[in-house]
């Protein structure tokens, strides 16, 4: 930029000067022209990959209701949703950055959602090196601050818990110890805390994490343990939490209104080399969205088949309405007992809408082609 005191007193050095700004204004608006073309191609191309891969995705979720779907293993589908996703994301950071660049003075507007205000907050405070003013050199004061939240992580790492009893004696009577009583475990004698077996048991079944993958996640950070030992925690467990389990049954059971399904679950079958299939069976009850003052609870019961009589001893105390698909084993059910309504899920039946809408456009080309021959 030129200032007063830099323009020279010569007319044709001052000509030259203002021929010589403007070539170079020139110059910078032209490579500026070809960095704005570049930029709006890649961006007319990433919102041409974001349409595509949005599309898959809604492919994807269209056949999770459809009859071939219920073929696909659910893990498989998110994995195929999870490769998806993530190619979307990285088009949308192209665009994003486009749009930034060309709009720099504008604020880019996000909905990120938010952070839990149970979350632990870290101040971190980033301030400016020398506060004088840098026209002045005068003393700056505080007019004002940017916030912003970002989510971090602490990895999860590993503690010792050493518990001390001590035991007083008294001095005039020798045969007196007094001693507090160690605290009750789930592996008496073992090294597990409960929040550690809690870990093992969340990670198996809630995050499908097998229990040798667990043994060489933990071998990362020095800490060996057998895949049996680990085997030996989770039954020590189960044992425990068989009471808690049949209270939630129970609990379910005088529920109103239930939801019902089920699912397959490959199972090991020794001594045949392969795997057998059984079934999950899971009970839910939400009443929130219609203002209901149960709380929501689930849960998940294993059988070995398929068969109706299962449903039927899962819910043998059960009075209501149960929301279901459409097995035929509720119906059976539905129709053994008068206390039992059944109300079917929209999900399911939207399929069928779907189809209908297939074979009628399919049905109207054939038509339209018919007559155009």
């Amino acid at each position: 930029m030129l200032i007063e005191a830099d323009l020279p007193d010569d007319l044709d050095a001052l000509r030259a000067m203002v021929l010589e700004q403007a070539r170079m204004l020139a110059e910078e608006r032209s490579t500026r022209t070809v960095e704005i073309a570049e930029l709006t191609s890649a961006k007319v191309e990433a919102d041409v990959e974001i349409e595509r891969l949005q599309a898959i995705i809604k492919a994807f979720m269209r056949h999770r209701f459809g009859h071939r779907s219920e073929q696909l293993d659910a893990d498989q589908l998110q994995l195929g949703l999870e490769d998806i996703e993530t190619a979307l994301g990285q088009a949308e950071a192209v665009r994003d950055a486009i749009s930034d660049r060309r709009r720099s003075d504008k604020p880019r507007k996000t909905n990120r959602g938010f952070l839990p205000a149970h979350l632990e907050r870290i101040e971190q405070l980033v301030d400016v090196d020398n506060k004088a003013c840098p026209c002045c050199g005068g003393a700056l004061h505080a007019i004002g601050e940017d916030v912003s939240e970002r989510l971090d992580v602490v990895p999860a790492t590993f503690r010792v818990l050493v518990t001390r009893r001590p035991r007083y004696g008294c001095r005039s009577c020798e045969g007196a110890i007094v001693q507090a009583p160690a605290p009750a475990r789930i592996v008496e004698g073992g090294i597990p805390t409960e929040a550690l077996i809690a870990q093992v048991l969340v990670s198996k079944y809630a995050d499908h994490l097998p229990l040798y993958r667990q043994a060489q996640i933990y071998t990362r950070q020095g800490v060996e343990l057998d895949r049996s030992t680990l085997a030996d925690w989770t039954g020590r467990a189960a044992w425990y939490l068989r009471p808690l389990r049949d209270h939630v049954l129970e609990e379910l059971r005088r529920s109103e209104r239930l939801f019902a399904d089920e699912t397959t679950a490959p199972v090991l079958d020794p001594g045949r080399g392969r795997t057998k299939t059984g079934q999950i069976w899971a009970y839910a009850r939400d009443d929130r969205p219609w203002g209901g003052s149960d709380p929501p609870i689930v849960a998940y019961v294993y059988a070995a088949d398929r068969k109706a009589e299962r449903a039927e001893a899962h819910l043998k105390d059960f009075a209501g309405i149960l929301q279901v698909d459409g097995y035929g084993g509720y119906v059976a059910l539905a129709r053994r007992r008068n206390d039992v309504s059944l109300a079917f899920c929209w999900a399911h039946v939207r399929r069928k809408f779907f189809e209908l809408a297939d074979k009628s456009i399919d049905f109207r080309l054939c038509v339209v082609r018919l007559r155009n021959r």
